[in-house]
């Protein structure tokens, strides 16, 4: 070959994007002119391979099918092209066709089925390999790993080192994506197996291998492991350093991870990220605002991560104020539209109590994630708008399971039971996976009709599916009983059950209160307490709602007291409703209307119900007229008002009075409600 023809060959191999195509395709003309395609089979090759580089493969398909000679090299240009372009169909007709396969054939075909997360076709082809290679088991472990299928992933490796005389087990890549399938699984023993497989056999510890290791480790909370596999390190890059702080901290150890931290002079954003999240994952949100400043201080540049977990920390300390400063600041550094940050706000701006907030970003926004959508459904719910959360469920082009369970809740919540109950019928009928929150939702959307049939049955199916030890399921039924009248029951399934945290014993002091056992609500609670389990808000809901129901007067008073002064929980609303309502029945009506006056907040229509009801029990004609005309003022169409208010009238025997009362209903065209019942045939 002489020097011309050399020179056009380099030519050639220069041409590897769309923008050469046109020079490509002058050389062509020129190979054909001087008769070159026919003769030498490489340049016939080296122009297939230019028109895959430049993205032609209509000019590449001409070529191969005029080609009059066809090698491996050939064959397989044309296979990868059509991989890599996405038509997968044409590259299996190719590779079906194709005379004399060889590794690479193979290798190409199993890796691009794999990284297009087609697992059956992946698996089958390389079924069906006559010798697997480091490539092509890396290629299916990864795909596995990738694709949530972990647990296949390390049973694949398992298969690969069954045989001691084959050295792929060894390949580092594959080492590293297995020990990341671990990590996924939190396999700390499995992890474990196979670093110490790695110091037998004396593999080279790479800084990927390395990184998987320290990442494992961490996250499968053994942080001194990772410090040890890092300590080894000549040179550890920022990825194991952050991952050893992030497992540092996920063990609530932040002096070690912070130590870490530290060892490094010039940390970088991912460094910054990991302490940062680390200190909001441990409650020390003030912390981590701290280090955020510093961070901002020493010119290094937040991403997403850092103002997703700054904005975790404002939403954890309830701060609205600094929530809406890093929505400006975020707007200011052009992250806005990043669903991250978006998604961080809207869950933020519902946190701190602004609703509202997170309604008009959602609507600013141009980008929408599965994620963000699913927090939305969340807020529109927690806000009455449930019309709005359904809207958001039926355009979701991709639901997740969180998804669904999310719009069982809402439903479920916004007195839409049947809707609730009907979602998880499609469910079943789409034959989608169904967890332990989808099962717990719709128990409670029993619950909330009384269907104790229809909740037992859901009962039966997370026995089914072996769910029917899980906290969350027993707790579910225990609030199905007792909503049903079926305390006793609720009890038994109660004292059963695990109960490691305060939602259980909530549920069941709940039920207690609502179905009138004060006294067994307050055993109850000495035995929650005894237990160790620091009650909450809800917890004195309960409580005071029992006392409420049964008029112990002065244990709900001494425990509304208790609640501020020994448990740090300031009352909401709730707990001033039973304690008002509980003083109310009572005839305390002096101290109902005390109570009222020094509260923090205005007393709403319901509370100012409450006291009515005291006055007509205990005919207090001058209170009962005043509070009825405070009610009236702020919710004028309250027929229960007048019609307590009448009845105050006429049981003291001002029978003129009542009269006028009813007349004066008449005249504003305020209709009483009409009572009614229903039952659960």
């Amino acid at each position: 070959m002489d020097l011309d023809l050399h020179s056009l060959a380099r030519l050639l191999q220069s041409c590897n994007t769309h923008r050469w195509i046109h020079q490509g395709r002058q050389l062509h003309l020129l190979f054909l002119k001087k008769g070159l395609l026919n003769s030498t089979l490489t340049f016939g090759n080296r122009l297939l391979q230019m028109y895959v580089r430049c993205g032609s493969l209509s000019d590449a398909w001409k070529l191969f099918k005029d080609m009059p000679e066809r090698n491996c090299f050939s064959w397989n240009t044309m296979i990868e092209g059509c991989m890599k372009s996405g038509n997968k169909e044409r590259s299996m007709q190719l590779f079906d066709s194709m005379p004399h396969k060889n590794e690479f054939s193979w290798n190409v075909m199993v890796s691009g089925f794999a990284k297009a997360g087609e697992l059956e076709i992946a698996r089958n082809l390389f079924n069906d390999m006559p010798n697997r290679n480091a490539v092509a088991w890396n290629s299916m472990i990864h795909c596995y790993a990738r694709n949530g299928c972990a647990r296949e992933a390390v049973k694949l490796f398992k298969d690969l080192s069954l045989n001691p005389f084959d050295v792929l087990y060894r390949d580092t890549f594959i080492l590293a994506t297995v020990i990341g399938a671990c990590s996924d699984l939190a396999a700390l023993d499995c992890g474990k197996q196979i670093h110490a497989r790695i110091v037998i056999d004396e593999v080279e510890c790479d800084s990927v291998l390395s990184s998987s290791l320290i990442h494992m480790y961490g996250k499968c909370s053994d942080p001194d492991s990772a410090n040890h596999v890092l300590n080894k390190l000549k040179e550890p890059d920022d990825f194991s350093l952050s991952a050893l702080i992030s497992g540092y901290a996920n063990c609530g150890r932040m002096n070690d991870a912070r130590r870490i931290f530290d060892s490094k002079s010039d940390p970088c954003v991912v460094l910054w990220n990991s302490i940062i999240s680390g200190y909001v994952y441990n409650n020390e949100e003030i912390e981590a605002l701290i280090f955020f400043n510093q961070m901002r201080r020493n010119g290094v540049q937040e991403d997403s991560s850092t103002l997703s977990s700054v904005l975790s920390a404002s939403s954890s300390l309830g701060t609205l104020g600094h929530g809406k400063q890093m929505h400006t600041y975020a707007c200011k550094v052009g992250l806005i539209d990043d669903v991250i940050v978006a998604s961080a706000l809207v869950d933020g701006y519902s946190k701190c109590g602004s609703p509202y907030d997170a309604c008009k970003l959602f609507n600013e926004l141009k980008y929408y994630d599965t994620i963000l959508l699913n927090s939305m459904i969340t807020v529109y719910s927690n806000c009455g708008k449930i019309e709005d959360a359904k809207c958001i469920f039926k355009m979701m082009p991709n639901k997740s399971l969180i998804s669904w369970n999310s719009m069982i809740v809402a439903l479920s919540q916004n007195g839409c039971a049947i809707e609730a109950l009907d979602l998880l019928c499609e469910m079943n009928r789409l034959e989608l996976r169904m967890d332990k929150f989808s099962l717990a939702s719709a128990i409670s959307a029993c619950a909330s009709i009384s269907s104790l049939e229809l909740g037992e049955q859901l009962f039966a199916r997370a026995t089914v599916i072996r769910l029917e030890s899980d906290q969350i399921i027993r707790t579910s039924l225990v609030d199905l009983y007792c909503k049903c009248g079926f305390v006793d029951d609720g009890r038994k399934l109660f004292d059963g059950m695990m109960k490691s945290d305060e939602i259980s014993w909530n549920t069941m002091l709940m039920g207690y209160a609502t179905n009138g056992h004060g006294i067994e609500a307050l055993n109850l609670f000495t035995e929650m307490r005894q237990a160790g389990v620091r009650p909450t808000d809800i917890t004195f809901t309960a409580i005071l709602s029992a006392c409420d129901h049964c008029g112990l007067v002065e244990e709900g008073q001494k425990w509304f007291y208790t609640m501020k002064s020994y448990y740090h929980i300031d009352p909401g609303i709730e707990q001033y409703s039973c304690v008002v309502d509980l003083f109310a029945r009572a005839g305390c009506l002096e101290e109902a209307m005390n109570l009222i006056e020094h509260m923090p907040f205005e007393a709403d229509a319901s509370m100012w119900s409450s006291v009515l009801r005291g006055c007509v029990a205990h005919g207090d004609k001058t209170l009962g007229k005043k509070v009825a005309e405070r009610i009236i003022k702020l919710d004028p169409e309250n027929s229960g008002a007048y019609v307590q208010l009448s009845s105050v009238f006429a049981n003291s025997g001002d029978w003129e009075r009542s009269a006028q009362i009813r007349s004066l209903m008449r005249d504003n065209q305020i209709q009483k409600n009409p009572g009614y019942s229903w039952a659960d045939c």
